[in-house]
């Protein structure tokens, strides 16, 4: 059976551990695995990528592989053909499928008949990929993960909940600060063992008290434009700027997963400026998922 990433919560602490190391080593060497060599990788992008797209697909290049990027247009998918069908194919032909869509719903089911892993590229309730470059990036900031307390501050989405379950398996306490109808529901972690812990805060001031660093994301996501004037309003007071930077940890820095809207969710001079690790977050997709890919086509 093969071995899919979906939220993150597949991996056990010892692993994620692992892997982030592993992802270490291959930003210092990026083309000493040949894990791929030989082999391609699907990438399907239902939905608008920069980070992703060009993450992976250099990624793969410097594994060794081949990366078969393929639109939701460019598929039978668009035709009705059954995503069972799509697997079935995908398999024969590829080691691994990366999936960029909305509902999970989408992904649960390729992942069901795939005979080759399936990893979650991102979905409307989850971004595993992006928290394992946010641990990384953490850990090349802080040193070891276990009890450092992280603030999340906005729209309690996909990103939040990766990073709020991704961090509490790496013993991460996880601060997540949210205006009332944007909050992450109850019951995190979702992760196995996890020795960290995830609060839900409503005041950001609060949750940023202790935080080595603070997090954010746009406060208007990919399919809520309808609601962006109502979105907006709501986190008016969720800004990650210089004064709510200066209420966290001594040195604590800024980070976004990006695209940004500089004046909303963060104000360009965090942005912009010293305290952030924000276009590190960026690079490092590449080698975390590089990691993961090892990890996964190596369990296949």
């Amino acid at each position: 059976m093969p071995r899919h990433f979906l939220t993150g919560a597949e991996l056990s602490a010892d692993e994620l551990r692992a892997l982030l190391v592993r992802a270490e080593e291959l930003k210092r060497a990026p083309r000493s695995s040949r894990a791929l060599e030989g082999r391609s990788v699907a990438l399907i992008f239902e939905k608008p990528s920069t980070r992703t797209r060009i993450s992976f697909e250099v990624g793969i290049d410097e594994l060794g592989g081949h990366a078969v990027v393929l639109r939701s247009d460019e598929l039978q998918l668009s035709r009705g053909e059954a995503l069972r069908d799509t697997a079935l194919v995908l398999s024969r032909h590829v080691a691994a499928i990366g999936v960029r869509t909305g509902p999970d719903e989408v992904l649960d089911e390729l992942a069901q008949h795939s005979a080759v892993p399936v990893i979650n590229m991102l979905t409307a309730l989850h971004h595993p990929c992006q928290a394992l470059a946010d641990l990384l990036t953490l850990r090349e900031a802080c040193g070891e993960l276990a009890g450092l307390r992280v603030a999340y501050v906005g729209d309690g989405n996909n990103v939040a909940r990766s990073l709020a379950n991704l961090g509490a398996l790496a013993g991460m306490h996880v601060a997540v600060a949210s205006p009332g109808g944007y909050a992450l529901e109850d019951g995190l972690p979702a992760t196995r063992a996890a020795s960290g812990s995830v609060t839900l805060h409503s005041d950001p001031r609060e949750a940023v008290e202790g935080a080595v660093a603070v997090y954010t994301d746009v406060w208007v996501s990919m399919g809520d434009e309808q609601t962006a004037q109502h979105r907006r309003a709501a986190l008016a007071d969720y800004q990650v700027d210089d004064a709510l930077l200066d209420l966290a940890e001594e040195g604590a820095f800024a980070m976004h997963d990006l695209p940004a809207h500089p004046g909303e969710e963060i104000s360009e001079q965090v942005l912009y400026g010293s305290r952030q690790r924000i276009w590190d977050q960026a690079e490092n997709r590449r080698h975390a998922q590089k990691a993961l890919l090892e990890l996964l086509v190596g369990d296949a």
